[in-house]
């Protein structure tokens, strides 16, 4: 079963305004499948393939003209020289969009050969697993009363989803996604003298979930140094397993903490590297809070990369405690809001919003909202809004 995927219309346009279009994201995320429905008529040509990549590389104007534009090149990556023929047959062909499509799952040489090579030629779209809207949407369709709890707990990568009937098992899926990862993207990215050694640090981070980012805490419980702690999470960067939410502070920072906080792409992968092996096993655990903060953000990042990329996103601390889960800045204003895994969250619920409201001054918060488990929104107190949390909703 195809599941509609949000940005659709957005790649077709973007395909007709610039000549390169590049998607970036995890693999098994579902890049290929959208780009080959979204893009018919494009010829689909893999570089995982290791004669195809090392064609592009030794011998790319041969490579180039048994697969001319427009094309579609999947994992990228694997041919980084291969990115100054692509800015050359652009360049000789200026003014013609939509020439070269382009995808990869791994950020750091992806996007260092664009911006060396494609520098105001291409656009990028950052791409994640199904949003809970995507999800929602498709359940619907095949006439399911939508769960949020199941869909946090086993995950967005669309295979999970794509058929009742034939989808693997989930703790067998993540298990071969673990394992693949590891082989395929870690060997080719840096050297581990110790692969379970890393997949032990992939699991210490998945335990530390929402939580402020402490290295060499995070090194120490894994038996490896802090350098090589802080190497090894940008690999996990770099690749799209996880990502770092930045604290907010502007020019009053040194009042407020500088350190970021820790989420998972997936919050599947993350419940499945934490051993949930059922839904009833994370909601009632004392790490549900911290899946439901990550899975709330996820929305909110996939809706900025998607949707409004001139949003920007952030979490607050002070140096008393204070502190507000996300914050999403939008017109020079700010938008607080609190993550909460209840139904009907109280005023206490939103003393981290008020104590912002007060650091910045009421003028600066544009609205505020509890993000919460509740079916209809309602106001907890004039200016905070307790809104049905689990996908991203219209800000006021």
């Amino acid at each position: 079963m195809w599941i509609q995927r949000e940005i659709s219309q957005e790649l077709r346009a973007l395909a007709k305004t610039f000549p390169v279009l590049v998607l970036i994201g995890p693999r098994q995320v579902g890049k290929t499948s959208i780009l080959e429905r979204t893009f018919p008529d494009y010829a689909y040509v893999g570089l995982d393939a290791g004669t195809l990549a090392e064609s592009a590389e030794t011998r790319p104007e041969e490579f180039l003209a048994s697969h001319p534009p427009p094309v579609l090149l999947d994992e990228i990556q694997y041919a980084p020289s291969f990115f100054k023929t692509i800015k050359s047959a652009v360049d000789a062909r200026r003014g013609e969009n939509g020439l070269f499509i382009l995808t990869g799952s791994q950020n750091f040489m992806l996007m260092q050969s664009v911006s060396e090579s494609l520098a105001g030629r291409a656009a990028v779209i950052p791409f994640s697993g199904l949003s809970a809207f995507e999800w929602e949407q498709a359940q619907k369709v095949a006439g399911i009363d939508p769960a949020w709890k199941a869909f946090a707990w086993k995950g967005g990568y669309p295979a999970l989803w794509a058929d009742p009937e034939t989808s693997p098992a989930r703790d067998r899926w993540y298990q071969g996604y673990v394992a693949t990862y590891i082989e395929r993207d870690i060997r080719n990215l840096l050297r581990v003298g110790n692969l379970r050694d890393f997949e032990r640090f992939l699991r210490a981070c998945a335990a530390r979930c929402a939580q402020t980012l402490n290295l060499s805490e995070l090194g120490r419980d894994v038996g490896i140094s802090t350098p090589t702690a802080k190497q090894w999470l940008s690999v996990l960067q770099a690749s799209n397993q996880l990502f770092l939410l930045e604290p907010y502070y502007r020019s009053l920072g040194k009042r407020l903490t500088k350190s970021p906080k820790l989420y998972f792409t997936d919050t599947g992968l993350a419940a499945y590297l934490m051993g949930f092996g059922s839904p009833e096993a994370l909601w009632s655990s004392m790490q549900a809070g911290a899946v439901w903060e990550n899975h709330v953000i996820n929305q909110w990042v996939r809706w900025r990369d998607w949707r409004e990329p001139s949003l920007s996103l952030w979490y607050w601390r002070d140096q008393v405690g204070s502190e507000v889960d996300l914050l999403i800045e939008k017109d020079q204003k700010i938008i607080p809001v609190e993550c909460k895994l209840a139904e009907r969250p109280e005023g206490k619920d939103a003393k981290g919003i008020r104590a912002l409201k007060n650091f910045y001054g009421p003028a600066m918060v544009q609205s505020a909202y509890v993000a919460c488990t509740t079916r209809s929104a309602f106001d907890i107190e004039p200016g905070v809004i307790a809104v049905p949390g689990w996908k991203a909703w219209p800000l006021a």
